[in-house]
Parts: structure tokens; sequence; C-alpha cells
């Protein structure tokens, strides 16, 4: 890409004009229904990846935001940027030629930290540029809703509506994201999380309802939240020894953490495969088996946040990769059920100490079998860890026989009061509360 070119953003459907990161951003969901992608993909060889070795990731955020959001000024971006990546992403070293990720060390120790913080700040200089009060949604099946919502926390401009599965979260997960309050709004739906989906990408195509309340999202159908998920793909590499391309390895359910490397990977990121660990909502392997995709209804496990049986990102990734065989050259994955997930945290925390939540232990079970395949492959494998083992305590401590020491932060929020509005997961009952309390 030539620097006289500027980065702008298109449906995956085609069917809508460009528009720029910001107003990307505001829409969340295409005018089309499709999900929003960059129309060009700058290449970062000499200008990043090639010096990519003891950057921070607070350099390299500011980097790949000057990229892709031309139209904000560097030294505005700049303070926007470091105070939302105010924590690291260390790489742990597990055992041979594997290493965690561990994105767990934000606010509320998942790694949507990472996103939510960075649009949290990106939206309030939007709603403060435009003048405008905005109402976020999210559909969460766990951690989302809680680092939307303390990111959101107070933010000028902002009103947040996070809806969740009645039921199909953890204790710990519902209480973060229920006791927050002020202008955070948690809606607690008789449903699954695909319910929750829809109900949210409906109101973002129903234009009356836009044309009376200026709605964005902050689920992973939103490129804000997909942007920063990319700067930690190229913190792991800056903080790697070996100059080989490294395999990542992600837990998935939605496949926005997924598809974000595989958008590092367009600009020049020296990626080898990508490889999926889902539970046994197991879509997209069956897809890229099978060649044809067939949505499911959300199966409940122990691995919560991957309970999800239609994600909105596998537009994105056929998106980035239209032919089947191109895209399984990138892309391989395979499922795990609870009985396996359980022993593979036993067995690495009885091996090498190191506590596994249940969602990583899915993409350390996914990690070994793509490399127990592949005998003669000696390259790297890095698995991102999405939160901390803290956060599903009673599901890890009968696994490995004792507690689960708990963060002060995580603790803090078991003692404050539960506050949800019930909710039918039904469009019409999420449209009526919204005009309720935000229509004019």
């Amino acid at each position: 890409m030539s620097k006289t070119e500027t980065i702008a953003f298109i449906s995956t459907r085609g069917k809508t004009p460009s528009v720029s990161f910001l107003e990307a951003m505001e829409r969340g969901l295409a005018p089309d229904g499709g999900l929003f992608m960059p129309d060009r993909w700058p290449h970062l060889s000499d200008s990043l990846w090639k010096n990519i070795h003891g950057k921070s990731l607070q350099e390299i955020g500011l980097q790949l935001s000057r990229t892709f959001i031309p139209e904000v000024a560097a030294r505005e971006l700049q303070p926007l940027v470091e105070d939302a990546l105010s924590f690291e992403a260390p790489l742990v070293h597990l055992h041979d030629n594997r290493y965690i990720l561990e994105l767990f060390h934000g606010p509320t120790l998942a790694f949507k930290d990472f996103g939510a913080r960075f649009m949290a700040r990106m939206m309030s200089y939007q709603a403060r540029r435009k003048g405008e009060q905005m109402v976020i949604l999210v559909a969460t099946s766990g951690d989302t809703g809680s680092a939307v919502g303390q990111a959101f926390e107070g933010v000028e401009g902002v009103d947040v509506c996070l809806l969740y599965p009645s039921g199909k979260v953890s204790k710990l997960q519902e209480q973060q994201l229920t006791t927050i309050g002020g202008n955070v709004t948690a809606l607690e739906v008789d449903g699954t999380f695909d319910d929750c989906q829809k109900m949210v990408k409906e109101a973002f195509l129903d234009e009356e309802l836009r044309e009376d309340i200026t709605l964005s999202s902050a689920n992973s159908i939103n490129i804000a939240r997909l942007l920063p998920q990319m700067f930690y793909y190229a913190s792991a590499l800056a903080q790697i020894e070996d100059n080989r391309p490294v395999h990542f390895c992600v837990p998935s359910g939605n496949f926005g953490n997924l598809t974000a490397g595989m958008m590092a990977g367009k600009t020049g990121m020296p990626a080898g495969q990508f490889v999926a660990g889902t539970n046994v909502n197991d879509v997209v392997p069956a897809f890229l088996e099978k060649g044809n995709f067939v949505p499911k209804s959300s199966r409940t496990t122990i691995s919560s946040a991957m309970d999800v049986g239609n994600p909105s990102n596998l537009e994105r990734i056929r998106a980035l990769y239209p032919e089947m065989a191109t895209l399984k050259q990138h892309l391989w994955a395979a499922s795990f059920d609870d009985g396996r997930t359980r022993d593979a945290i036993r067995e690495v925390y009885s091996d090498y100490d190191y506590l596994l939540d249940p969602h990583t232990a899915v993409g350390y079970l996914a990690a070994r079998q793509y490399k127990d395949e592949r005998k003669e492959d000696r390259a790297p494998v890095i698995i991102l860890s999405t939160a901390h083992p803290a956060k599903f305590g009673d599901i890890i401590e009968p696994v490995i026989g004792h507690s689960v020491a708990m963060p002060d932060r995580l603790a803090a929020s078991l003692d404050q009061e539960k506050k949800s509005i019930g909710m039918e997961a039904e469009y019409q009952a999420l449209e009526v509360f919204l005009r309720e309390h935000y229509g004019s």
C-alpha cells in the first residue's frame, strides 16, 4: 500500500459504501448485515514485523492504530492507546516448544479487556467529537460483559446494555457484569448466547430504532474490538526469541480473537498455522471438514464463553480466505468435550505446575493434537490464554483437589448486590426496553 492510500472499511457482503474506522466502529454492523473489514491490507513487513523484537505492547498498539485509524491524529491517538494498554501480555514458556500468552492481566482478568478498553476510549472520543449520546449493545457469554462494562463505567456520552443468557455464565462472571451499575445495565435474557447475539443484530438492522437512538456494539462484530486484539499477537512475537514463523493456537467461540490474528497475518505477520480449539460446539471444525457451514443451537459446557453455535466472525474469516482450499492452509480446528478439558487442566497442573482455565485448556488440547499429527513440525506454538483460572474456581478446584487463590478485585465483586433486568429472548422485548430508557 502506498503512503498516499488511506485504509477505509467495507462490508463483508459488499453492498455498503466504504466508511472510515470511526464510522465503522459507531455502526458496529454494516447496513447490509455484513461485518466491517479493511478495504486493503497494508504491507508492514519492513516497518513492523522485521523489527518486532523488543517492541513494547504500547509501541505496537500505536503503530497499528496509526495505520488503521488515519483520521485520528497521532498526538490524539497516543494517550488513548497508552491509557487503554495499561497492563502487559507476558509470554510464558510452558514446555518444549509450547508457550502461553497470558492475556488476563487487565482489570477483569480476561483477554476481552484489551478490546474493551481500547473501544471505550475510542467511543468516548467519537461521542465527544459528535456531541451525541451513544448506547452500546453487547451480547455476552461471560467475560465480554464484565470487560466492556468496566471499561465503559462512567464514560461520558455512552450508556451500555449487556445482554447475557440467564443461568449460562459462571457465578463470578455474573457478579462482575451485574454489579457495575450507573451507565451500565445488565439484561438477563431467558435464552442462550446465540439468542442474545441475534437480538443485538436485529437492533442494528432496525433503521427506525437507529433514527431515534445512536446505537453501537462492543461485541467482536465491531471492528474496534478486533484491531486491539491484533496488538498482542505482535507482542507475542516481540517476546519470543525463535525467529521461525510460529503457530498460534486460539480457544474459540465467536472466533473474533482468531480473526484478529488472521488479520495481522494479512499485513505480513510471520505466522504459520492458526489453530482453533473449540468445545463440543464444533460448527467450525465440522465446516472445515465437510465444506458447508451448518449453524446449531449452542450446548452448555464448562468453557462457557465458547458456547456458540453460530459464530459471527466466521463471516470475516471466509471473506479473508474465500476459497476453502486456501482457508484450510491457514486454519486447522478441533473440538474437545468437558472430560478431556478437565483432564488437560489436571495434567498441565501436575506436570508443569501451571494452572489453565477451561478455555485455555481447550486451546492446549488443540495445540497438542495439531503437533501430534505433525511430529516433524518443530515450530513453536503460542497458546492464547484467555482468562485467569480463578474466574472458574468452581470448575477447577474439584479437578486439582484444592482451592484456587482469588485476586482481590475478583473477590470484591462477590460481595456486591446483583442488579439485572429480566428479559424474554425476543427482539421486541429489547426494542421496547431501549425506546423506554433511551428514546427521544
